[in-house]
């Protein structure tokens, strides 16, 4: 063999045993090739956004200025949390929205429904007014005059289409009512000059959502005037002349008017708590003096009001 081709073959042995000692697709040995790092892109595609509660605002359907709440005494007060909602698939995606307002001192949001502390709205309804993502939905509470005053939480819970949901609360206050009601009049009935009435019952009821004591002040034209009745044909009726007691009393023991104001003594009516209304008696008699000669149909006034124990 001519020695001129000894280093090709030695040459392409070399090669050949590289090709099979190196691992298939490993790089060379080149620190060009060596990265500290490498930036990718990345991608995916959602198919359904959750549902969410962007804010809840809270005030009275007649005045939505009013985001506090006073409760109609011996009534009902309708208020709204209106929710701001928003669904990256659409606010028309939205298909159902609930909502719960409760008392935070006396109550929770898993609680049973109590007139005192506790109300739910099982259907919003849906302002009209939505645009692209957003829309507000309106959930109405009618919430009766002897809820708890304090802070009220109210929650609202919107469902989509494919039963994600999303919540959201605000709150507000319930401020305190001290409010009564009493019997339509006192009628003393026919008496004459320097004789007694018969003992008259006055009822009171508690229609605020606070325990209350009753103070009095009895006048007979204007306040302060010394009087209890102005008499048609002429005369008078003299405060004093006129009493009260908490208890059915002789008139005696009964208390007498000053024309200023009087506290009922022994009689405090606790806030109403259930459907038993809260009521308590007052006894009321008047003595015709015979001082300034009255006669005639008799007039006059008792302030009832109620006031913190």
């Amino acid at each position: 063999m001519n020695s001129k081709f000894f280093p090709v073959i030695i040459v392409l042995t070399l090669v050949l045993v590289l090709a099979i000692l190196l691992p298939i697709g490993m790089a060379p040995n080149n620190a060009s090739l060596n990265y500290n790092n490498v930036t990718v892109w990345t991608h995916v595609n959602i198919t359904n956004a959750r549902p969410e509660v962007i804010n809840i605002s809270i005030y009275e359907l007649t005045n939505s200025s009013n985001t506090n709440i006073t409760l109609n005494a011996g009534g009902f007060k309708d208020i709204i949390c209106n929710a701001t909602l928003r669904d990256w698939n659409s606010f028309s995606d939205i298909i159902y929205v609930n909502a719960t307002i409760w008392n935070t001192a006396a109550s929770s949001f898993n609680s049973p429904n109590d007139n005192n502390t506790h109300y739910t709205n099982t259907n919003c309804t849906n302002s009209g007014n939505g645009v692209g993502f957003y829309v507000n939905y309106l959930c109405n509470f009618t919430i009766i005059y002897y809820a708890n005053n304090g802070t009220w939480m109210c929650n609202v819970t919107v469902k989509d289409s494919k039963n994600t949901t999303g919540s959201g609360n605000g709150s507000t206050i319930f401020y305190p009512v001290y409010s009564l009601n009493i019997t339509d009049g006192i009628d003393y009935g026919n008496i004459a000059v320097q004789a007694f009435s018969n003992n008259i019952t006055a009822n009171i009821t508690n229609l605020g959502n606070m325990q209350i004591n009753v103070t009095v002040e009895g006048y007979g034209a204007k306040r302060g005037d010394g009087l209890a009745m102005n008499c048609s044909l002429g005369g008078n009726i003299t405060v004093v002349n006129e009493r009260f007691a908490t208890a059915n009393i002789d008139w005696s023991l009964k208390t007498p008017m000053t024309g200023n104001s009087q506290t009922l003594s022994n009689l405090t009516l606790s806030k109403q708590i259930n459907n038993a209304i809260i009521m308590n008696n007052t006894y009321w008699q008047l003595y015709a003096d015979s001082l300034n000669n009255p006669g005639g149909n008799c007039t006059g006034y008792v302030i009832f009001t109620a006031v913190a124990p």
